[in-house]
């Protein structure tokens, strides 16, 4: 197997990894809304950039429900700056957490 090889099976790894780690975050919170920039502080190891796309995938697989920060009003994850966004976990994502649905790139 080559180089390049491995490193997209590590990544897609450490993807599935990464929200799976967002999504038990989302569990803990119970059905609260939470401001992004808060999981950071749980989930350290993430970078910024790995959180950013772990939020987009969970968010347009349906897992996550965006509100603004601001005005508490809908929003898609393209219509604000992650630090304006909060989020809670959605029916479809409470269905994930509980091993109702399984989705092959998120690792509970």
């Amino acid at each position: 197997m080559d180089i390049e090889r491995q490193k997209k099976l590590i990544k897609a790894g450490k993807f599935k990894e990464n929200n799976g780690a967002v999504m038990r975050v989302f569990n803990m919170c119970e059905h609260d809304f939470h401001p992004l920039t808060s999981l950071a502080y749980a989930l350290p190891n993430l970078t910024r950039g790995e959180l950013i796309e772990s939020i987009n995938y969970l968010y347009e697989a349906g897992y996550l429900h965006l509100r603004s920060i601001d005005d508490d009003t809908d929003v898609s994850i393209s219509d604000k700056k992650f630090e304006e966004l909060k989020a809670k976990a959605t029916a479809n994502g409470s269905r994930l957490l509980r091993y109702a649905i399984i989705d092959p790139c998120v690792e509970l």
